[in-house]
């Protein structure tokens, strides 16, 4: 693009963003290739996202704004609502006495955005450029920070009286809950939930307030407090809208709805606990139907990813994935079930509770009142022509040989199993009474895995890691170098592994902190993973009823890579950090 005869080049070596050879390249390459100048400054990373978008605006005769630069009030946010700003990727900043409204847009020169930014806000708009990611870091932050006050807002209006006189007639109490202000409360809740990525809210009443604490890429955080006259009308607005009984507040009890922003719909799966100071609700945000991420999303990959996707083709035997609660062992099964679903199969699934729903798949919630266990509910399933059966858990010694005997019958059966390593879920088997010879023939494969945190691509920085560090590395590693030198590895899990074995520098990297991440220095997780491939070898010696140490010990021989050797390969490709695969595989 050019004005007035000048380039995006020529006005970044003006600026002395680029150099003259820069320059130069960029106009050589742009004729070769037929790309534009802007592509290849980008391809080359020679600026930064934001030099470009400013050295763009200068040329159009557009001035740049850093939108994370200044705080943003609440009456201009309102002008914008959110989910407009997001989708057309704006943010409104600033309003004058003259009634022009400021606002920073990623495409200020899309005319009919504009058109329809004043249509909603009712006012004149400036336009200014700005980066995609400065706005929607903005974005995320500024409406955000409206929270506390929307919260703080709604509170002030709440009578806790009125709420207290209405639950006397539970005629009326659902009315009431309904229009009073509690119920933005909860929305406003709910709202910060979805924009900050929180997979659970934790509504926890203490001695003199209520404190709601997010879940945020595995790690809670406290957000807001609330007076304590408040909590009881939060919870009865919680329980309507699970269809709960609102007089109940002796024992725990489950429920779910649906909420939705804009294009965003979620289910949330409520459970509420009777505590010394109230009652406790913890509310999970779950993906909708055709969400569940891919295995490669999850983190899988290389020889192990190749083992779990030939053992889940097979037509029968088991598949086990083990770990502590909140490792993501759910995820993973209805990732692979999903991969693996299509009309020619059956697939029935028994839960506890259902969580994630997937097209196609019949899915079967146990009810342990009325009689439907994980062991009645599978003896049922046999009975359905299944090809595919998904049990939640194995718990005891009956659904542990069903579910063998379901494997041994033609049936493909997964399920999860609460171990702490791979090879340690065949011991744990032989405990609950099966028989050494059936469990060597029907077991395919057993997946171990926790979750790490990675680092936020948006501060991401590299760094010489101390020698202690390095040492730990290769002695975790062990003879994955010479494997990684002999070509056995993948090429993504090899990478920087031959370094490391030839005492050349190598990198780590951490997260400096930014908007983006909420200084945390992480933005999203991922699977560790180790996963033991059930070979002839291991069959002998599950036959021989060997220690969990021997099995895990000939499964390395086999080439299977651990939880431990996973994360660090991972934390080298700069992923995650080393601190957090030690915070959750430091004992396997």
């Amino acid at each position: 693009m050019e004005v007035a005869n000048k380039s995006i080049e020529d006005v970044l070596f003006e600026q002395k963003k680029i150099t003259a050879d820069n320059r130069s390249l960029i106009k050589l390459e742009s004729v070769n290739t037929g790309k534009t100048s802007e592509d290849i400054i980008k391809e080359h990373n020679f600026v930064s996202s934001e030099d470009l978008v400013a050295a763009k605006g200068q040329l159009l005769g557009i001035p740049f704004f850093n939108p994370v630069s200044k705080p943003i009030t609440s009456e201009v946010l309102s002008l914008i609502p959110e989910p407009v700003a997001r989708r057309y990727v704006l943010i409104p900043f600033e309003l004058s006495s003259d009634g022009v409204l400021s606002v920073a847009m990623s495409d200020p020169l899309d005319l009919q955005v504009v058109e329809f930014v004043e249509r909603k806000s009712a006012k004149r708009v400036k336009t200014f450029i700005s980066s995609p990611n400065l706005i929607n870091a903005a974005i995320a932050d500024q409406y955000a920070q409206s929270l506390t006050t929307t919260v703080s807002a709604a509170v002030e209006e709440a009578s806790p009286v009125e709420v207290k006189e209405a639950l006397k007639d539970l005629d009326k109490v659902e009315e009431v809950i309904k229009e009073a202000p509690v119920a933005k409360i909860v929305s406003t809740l709910l709202e910060y939930a979805m924009k900050g990525r929180a997979s659970d809210i934790h509504i926890e009443p203490l001695e003199e307030k209520t404190r709601v604490r997010y879940r945020i890429d595995g790690v809670l955080q406290e957000r807001v407090v609330l007076p304590k006259k408040v909590h009881d009308a939060l919870v009865s607005r919680i329980k309507i809208l699970s269809n709960l009984k609102i007089d109940e507040k002796r024992i725990p009890q489950d429920g779910r709805f649906s909420f939705k922003i804009g294009d965003q719909a979620v289910d949330l799966r409520i459970s509420t606990l009777p505590t010394v100071h109230g009652e406790k609700i913890v509310m999970r945000l779950l993906p909708k139907a055709g969400s569940a991420p891919t295995l490669t999303d999850l983190g899988l990959r290389g020889m192990g990813l190749k083992v779990f996707e030939t053992n889940i083709t097979r037509p029968n035997g088991i598949i086990l994935i083990t770990g502590p609660t909140g490792s993501g062992k759910t995820t993973t099964l209805f990732a692979a079930l999903s991969k693996i679903n299509s009309p020619k199969v059956n697939i029935v699934t028994l839960e506890d509770p259902v969580e994630y729903q997937i097209p196609g798949v019949n899915q079967v919630q146990i009810n342990p009142v009325a009689g439907l266990t994980f062991a009645s509910g599978l003896r049922s399933f046999l009975r359905q022509d299944p090809n595919i059966i998904m049990v939640g858990e194995i718990r005891d010694s009956e659904t542990a040989g069903l579910a063998i005997q379901a494997a041994l019958t033609g049936h493909l059966v997964f399920s999860t199993l609460h171990t702490s390593s791979s090879a340690g879920a065949l011991p744990r088997l032989l405990d609950m009474g099966a028989e050494t010879f059936l469990l060597a023939s029907s077991i395919n494969a057993v997946v171990a895995q926790r979750v790490v945190r990675k680092i936020c691509d948006h501060c991401k920085e590299d760094y010489d890691p101390p020698e202690i560090v390095v040492q730990n590395i290769k002695t975790v590693l062990g003879n994955l170098a010479n494997q990684a030198t002999e070509k056995k590895l993948d090429p993504a899990e090899s990478k920087d592994v031959t370094e490391l074995s030839e005492n050349k520098k190598f990198k780590l990297y951490k997260g400096k902190g930014c908007d983006q991440c909420g200084d945390s220095g992480y933005r999203g997780r991922m699977g560790v993973y180790e996963v033991l491939n059930i070979t002839e070898k291991i069959g002998k010696l599950i036959l021989e009823r060997s220690p969990s140490n021997n099995i895990e010990k000939q499964a390395i021989d086999d080439g299977m890579i651990t939880m431990k050797q996973d994360g660090y390969l991972k934390a080298m490709e700069g992923f995650t950090t080393v601190e957090e695969v030690l915070r959750v595989a430091q004992d396997s």
